[in-house]
């Protein structure tokens, strides 16, 4: 009875949703009591600081400064956040790689949707952004922005391009490149499809997480959560 209650709250909270506002008719948690009573049905939807449960690893969270494509900060605080299951899976990950004296950087992790819609406007090459009539895996709390590290020296690992880079080195699979840049791109690469992550064919640094179907656009801000 408890859990039948709890459905018909959240699916009563998300009649408030964005979805009634949003041009695209996207689903949009935008509402905190509506996340929790979805956490209540489904402990796999929290939306997970990353950082408290992977202390080892680096942040450098670039929206929350005017280091990117943007050249503003979109985020009050630098926090990087994801679903339970995807946390989980980035520790594997992390453990994996610090048996090599590797680990991960973060850049970004859940995204409000309210940036992908400011993204797509300020963003000169649409293609390197989310739709919002779609709404990104970020969005939903299930795609991470990250690179390598070394352990000892705290230095990122050399790859392709910077992160959010527009060049075309960028993708996935580019090949004129040193070996040692591959191998590093591809270690990574490797690493996360091995834990349930599919990289994103044109950004090396972007890997959604195989489950992302299961989770709502959430439109709510760092501070709340």
């Amino acid at each position: 009875m408890r859990k039948i209650f709890l459905l018909i709250l959240f699916f009563g909270c998300l009649k408030t949703q964005a979805q009634q506002n949003n041009p695209f008719g996207l689903l949009i948690i935008n509402d905190l009591q509506a996340y929790k009573a979805s956490i209540l049905i489904d402990k796999n939807k929290e939306l997970v600081e990353i950082k408290k449960f992977i202390p080892n690893l680096k942040l450098d969270i670039r929206y929350a400064s005017k280091n990117n494509f943007a050249k503003q900060a979109v985020y009050k605080q630098a926090k990087a956040f994801a679903r339970l299951p995807v946390v989980n899976a980035l520790s594997k990950v992390q453990n994996e790689l610090n048996k090599l004296g590797l680990g991960l950087k973060i850049f970004d992790g859940y995204r409000p949707y309210s940036v992908t819609v400011k993204f797509f406007d300020i963003a000169t090459d649409k293609s390197f952004v989310a739709n919002p009539k779609d709404g990104s895996r970020h969005n939903r709390g299930c795609a991470i922005d990250l690179t390598l590290i070394n352990l000892r020296t705290g230095k990122e690992l050399e790859m392709p391009t910077p992160y959010d880079s527009f060049a075309p080195e960028a993708a996935a699979d580019f090949k004129d490149l040193l070996p040692s840049v591959i191998e590093n791109r591809d270690l990574l690469r490797l690493t996360m499809e091995k834990n349930g992550f599919k990289v994103l064919n044109n950004e090396w640094w972007h890997f959604d997480f195989n489950g992302w179907k299961s989770f709502e656009i959430m439109d709510i801000p760092f501070e709340k959560l």
